[in-house]
C-alpha cells in the first residue's frame, strides 16, 4: 500500500536533465561489523550504523547517496518526455473517493489535479449542491486529511489530519452547516502503527476514539498501547477517559463500526496487521462485550438492520456470513459460496455482498433472508469494487468501481429493479480504447496456479524482447485489483507491457491464499512471483533482458526476495519504501511488532530460521551479478524504517558485479506514501518509469 519524491526534486518534474550519468562509483559506505547470532546461526551486519537517522554521518552519507542517483536518473535521456507526459495524462477532471452516506447527505473527497490533496465535501443525497468543509490544500500540500466520519444525523463532522507523511493523526470536529470548526482537537488518534478509529454518541454529544498516550515532557511519543477513549464535545482532550483497551495488546488495532443511527456500535479488535479479529458490542453503559473471539476467524463487520453482520473464514476459506444479535449470539446468514467475500453492506432490508475471485470482482445482492437477488449488473470483467454507500431502510446504493481501462466510476444500484446508473465518472486525460488486456497463467513451485494480468497497446503483440514491467504485493490479504493505468499509458504508448500478477498472501481467493504467504509459508510468496515472471517470458512477453519488477512497502521485501534469489531473471528492479532486513525490522522499528502476525517473531528460533532464508539483506552475495536496482524511501516513513532501504542499498553496491546501477533516493518530506501530495505521486510515477525506460530499453 506508496509515493515517492524527494527532497531535492521540489516538483515532480525538476530532474537535472543535463546531469552526467553516475558512470562512477557509488558513494563508498564503511564497514563497521556488529556481529550476534540468530536462530542458532551467526549472523553479521556491517551497516547497523546506518541505522542512526540523527548521526551526522548518516546524514552525509543520504546526501551522498540523493546526489549520486539524481545525477544518474537526470542524466537518462528519457526522462523529460516521459516525465512531462506522464504530468499530462495525470490532470484529468476531478475525482471522487470513499463516499459516505450519513442523515442524507453524501460526504466524499474531491480533488481536481494537479491540485496537491483532496477537499473533503458534502451534499444533499443525491441533488444537492456540493459544499466544500475542509481544505487543505494551502502551502506546500504536505499536509493530508487521514479519514473522516460523520455524525449519525450529518450535523457533524470529525476528521484527522497528518503532516509531512507522518500520518500521526490529529482528529478536529466541525459543523457541518456552518462549516464552522467546533474547537476539539484530539492529538495522537492513531496513524500509522495502528489506524485510526471514532464512533459516534447517538446524541451526537460525543465521540469514542482510538489514541495513544501523550508522551511525556521531552520524550518522543510511543506508538504502542493504543486504546479506546471517550471525549465529550466541549470539554479538553485531557479529560477524555478510557472506555476500552488499557492492558488489551502492546500493538493494539481498532476498528469501530457504529449502525445507521449510532444507537449501537461494534469493536474490531486485532493484535497486529494481518490476523483476525476478536469482535465487541458495545453496551448501554459505554462499557464493551466479547461477542466472538480470533477462533472465528473475523476480518470484516458491518451493520444491516439491528444486527452486525460479520465475515468469518472459520472453517470457510472464502467466508461466510453470520449475523449477531443484539443479545451477542451468532446466527448463520450466508454459507460460504463461489468467490471470496471482501465486505458487506446493508441495501433495503437485505445486503449486498462484493466478492472475487483473482483478479475479478463481482456484488451479488440478497433479501432480508438470505434469498439470492441477482447479479448486480456492473462490468464482468477487468474492474474493482471499492466503497459501497447506503443508507439503512434505503433500496439504493452509491457502488464506486475502477478498472484497468476505466477511471472511477460511481453507480446508483436500485435494489428493487435492478437497475444500474452512472452518476458520476472521471473523464480520463487521454484514450484508453485501444489498450487491450490479457491473461496468461504460471505454475509455482508446488502446482499452484498464479493468474498474470498483462496489459498492452492494440498491436503489441508476444516478440519475445518487449519491455515488461511486472507488479505485486504479496502479503497482509491485501489484494492485487484492476485499477485504472493512468498516467501508465506512457509506458504503452511507446510499445512498452504491464503485468500484474494475484500471488500468495493477498485475499484474492479467500484467506486461505492470504495464509499460505504468511510467516514459514513466506516462501511461497516469492515463487507465486519467480512463476508470473517465467509465465511472462514462456509467452513469449518478454525475455529476461527486458523484464524489470516494481513493488513497495511488503511488495518492496518482494523486490529484495526476488532479486537476491533469481538475479539472473530480470534486468531492472524498482522496490518502495521497501523490507529488506526482516528480523530487524521486527526488533528495531515501531511498527515491526505490529507485523509480527504476519512474518512471525525472531523469538521464535523456527521463523527466525525461516525469515533469515529469505531476508533480502541477509541473502546479497559478493561478487553476484545483480540487475539495476533503484530503491526509494521517505524520511517520516512511520510503517518501514528509512534505514531499511539504506543497508539493502549499500550491501548491493558493495557485491554487485554486473557493472549496472544500484540507486538510492531518500526524500527528506515524505512518508510511506499515505497522503502524498500531487508532485510525490506524479514525480514517483516519472521516476520509476524513466529508470525502467532506460534500463529496458523503452522504445524512443
Amino acid at each position: 500500500m506508496r509515493v515517492l519524491v524527494p527532497r531535492l526534486l521540489a516538483a515532480s518534474l525538476l530532474f537535472a536533465f543535463g546531469a552526467h550519468a553516475a558512470t562512477s562509483p557509488p558513494p563508498p559506505t564503511p564497514k563497521r561489523m556488529v556481529s550476534e547470532t540468530l536462530a542458532g546461526q551467526p549472523v553479521n551486519d556491517p551497516y547497523r550504523w546506518l541505522e542512526n537517522s540523527a548521526a551526522a554521518d548518516v546524514k552525509q552519507w543520504i546526501d551522498a547517496q540523493n546526489a549520486y542517483t539524481e545525477a544518474a536518473i537526470g542524466a537518462m535521456p528519457l526522462g523529460k518526455t516521459l516525465s512531462n507526459r506522464i504530468r499530462e495524462l495525470s490532470i484529468t477532471s476531478t475525482t471522487r473517493s470513499s463516499p459516505t452516506l450519513a442523515g442524507g447527505t453524501l460526504f466524499y473527497f474531491e480533488n481536481t489535479p494537479p491540485q496537491p490533496q483532496p477537499v473533503l465535501v458534502a451534499k444533499a443525497w443525491p441533488d444537492g449542491k456540493t459544499r466544500t468543509l475542509v481544505d487543505l490544500n494551502q502551502g506546500d500540500g504536505s499536509t493530508a486529511i487521514t479519514a473522516y466520519w460523520p455524525s449519525p444525523s450529518g450535523r457533524y463532522l470529525a476528521y484527522g489530519t497528518a503532516e509531512g507523511g507522518s500520518e500521526l493523526t490529529t482528529i478536529h470536529i466541525l459543523d457541518t452547516n456552518t462549516g464552522k470548526p467546533l474547537g476539539d482537537v484530539l492529538p495522537f488518534a492513531g496513524g500509522g502503527t495502528t489506524p485510526q478509529a471514532l464512533a459516534w454518541d447517538a446524541d451526537e454529544k460525543g465521540v469514542t476514539y482510538a489514541r495513544f498516550d501523550a508522551p511525556a515532557a521531552g520524550k518522543p511519543l510511543r506508538e504502542f498501547d493504543a486504546y479506546l477513549a471517550h471525549h465529550v464535545i466541549g470539554q479538553p482532550a485531557a479529560k477524555d477517559k478510557v472506555v476500552f483497551g488499557k492492558g488489551y495488546s502492546h500493538v493494539a488495532e481498532y476498528i469501530l463500526k457504529e449502525d445507521a443511527g449510532g444507537k449501537a456500535t461494534a469493536l474490531l479488535a486485532n493484535e497486529g496487521d494481518g490476523g483476525p479479529a476478536e469482535v465487541y458490542l458495545r453496551e448501554g453503559n459505554g462499557s464493551f462485550r466479547r461477542v466472538l473471539g480470533r477462533e472465528a476467524d473475523v476480518r470484516a463487520a458491518s451493520w444491516v438492520g439491528d444486527r452486525l453482520y460479520v465475515v468469518t473464514f472459520a472453517g470457510a476459506p472464502r467466508g461466510k456470513v453470520v449475523a449477531i444479535g443484539a443479545d451477542g449470539k451468532a446466527t448463520d446468514v450466508l454459507a460460504e459460496g463461489k468467490g471470496a467475500i471482501q465486505h458487506v453492506t446493508a441495501l433495503g432490508d437485505g445486503f449486498l455482498v462484493v466478492r472475487s475471485a483473482g483478479p475479478d470482482w463481482w456484488a451479488d445482492q440478497y433479501d432480508a433472508r438470505a434469498g439470492f437477488v441477482r447479479r448486480v449488473p456492473l462490468p464482468a470483467t477487468g474492474i474493482a469494487i471499492g466503497g459501497v454507500a447506503a443508507e439503512k431502510g434505503q433500496g439504493k446504493a452509491l457502488i464506486t468501481y475502477a478498472g484497468w481501462t476505466q477511471p472511477t466510476h460511481w453507480a446508483e444500484y436500485d435494489g428493487a429493479t435492478g437497475a444500474v446508473k452512472t452518476i458520476f465518472e472521471v473523464k480520463p486525460a487521454a484514450d484508453y480504447s485501444k489498450v487491450r488486456v490479457t491473461r496468461v497463467e504460471g505454475t509455482s513451485k508446488d502446482g499452484t496456479k498464479i493468474p498474470v494480468t498483462v496489459i498492452a497497446m492494440d498491436g503489441t503483440s508476444p516478440n519475445g524482447k518487449r519491455p515488461t514491467i511486472l507488479y505485486s504485493y504479496g502479503g497482509f490479504g491485501i489484494p492485487v485489483t484492476p485499477g485504472f493505468i493512468g498516467a501508465n499509458l506512457a509506458w504503452l504508448e511507446r510499445g512498452g507491457v504491464l503485468a500484474y500478477a494475484n500471488i500468495r498472501g493477498g485475499n484474492e481467493f479467500g484467506e486461505a491464499w492470504h495464509e499460505q504467504g504468511q510467516k514459514t509459508r513466506k516462501q511461497n510468496v516469492f515463487d507465486d512471483f519467480y512463476a508470473a515472471s517465467q509465465a511472462l517470458i514462456d509467452t513469449k512477453w518478454t525475455d529476461t533482458k527486458h523484464l524489470g519488477i516494481l513493488g513497495g512497502s511488503n511488495g518492496g521485501l518482494l523486490m529484495g526476495a526476488a532479486l537476491t534469489q533469481h538475479p539472473e531473471q530480470y534486468r531492472a528492479v524498482v522496490g518502495a519504501v521497501g523490507i529488506y532486513d526482516v528480523p530487524r525490522h521486527e526488533t528495531a522499528f515501531a511498527n515491526g511488532p505490529y507485523n509480527v502476525s504476519e512474518y512471525g517473531s525472531v523469538s521464535d528460533p523456527v521463523l527466525a530460521k525461516a525469515m533469515l532464508a529469505y531476508s533480502p539483506l541477509h541473502n546479497v552475495k559478493k561478487g553476484a551479478k545483480y540487475p539495476a536496482v533503484l530503491l526509494t524511501t521517505g524520511a517520516n516513513d512511520p510503517r518501514v524504517a528509512p534505514w531499511q532501504s539504506r543497508k539493502f542499498a549499500a550491501a548491493l553496491q558493495d557485491a554487485s558485479s554486473s557493472g549496472q546501477p544500484v540507486l538510492l533516493l531518500t526524500r527528506m518530506n515524505a512518508g510511506h506514501g499515505i497522503g502524498a501530495p500531487f508532485s510525490q505521486r506524479v514525480g514517483n510515477q516519472a521516476l520509476a518509469m524513466t529508470f525502467f525506460a532506460t534500463e529496458l530499453g523503452l522504445g524512443e
